[in-house]
């Protein structure tokens, strides 16, 4: 019965040793305390870097990014249903109400969105 379970202790022991293998050659072969302030400036072609280092973006860009994520994760999670669907039904498994109330949830999430006024760019 142990045997079973002999390559999940392998691999869990390589998953905690080649991290910290990394890490320990890292700090030996690499360089410390040898730098100086111009070593630490972020490149700009040889010109000082002009104007604020991190420019300020505004609050809509981060929003649009966070529903593209959502609708993006809709998708990863419609298309095996999609490709299993016959096996589903083969089984016996609901799947049409799984993804009717699925796509119900995300429909209702934009239309929500939409009212608050989250895509209006010109507000």
């Amino acid at each position: 019965m142990q045997e079973n379970y002999l390559p999940i202790l392998i691999q869990a022991l390589i998953g905690i040793c080649l991290p910290i293998l990394i890490i320990v050659a890292s700090h030996i072969t690499g360089q410390s305390g040898r730098s100086n302030r111009s070593q630490k400036l972020p490149y700009e072609c040889g010109l000082k870097g002009e104007g604020t280092v991190h420019p300020r973006f505004s609050v809509r860009f981060y929003l649009t990014a966070m529903l593209f994520i959502l609708f993006d994760i809709e998708v990863v999670f419609l298309i095996p249903a999609a490709l299993i669907y016959r096996e589903f039904l083969g089984a016996g498994v609901p799947v049409v109400w799984t993804v009717a109330v699925f796509l119900g949830i995300v429909i209702f999430g934009l239309w929500y969105e939409v009212k608050k006024g989250a895509l209006d760019w010109e507000r």
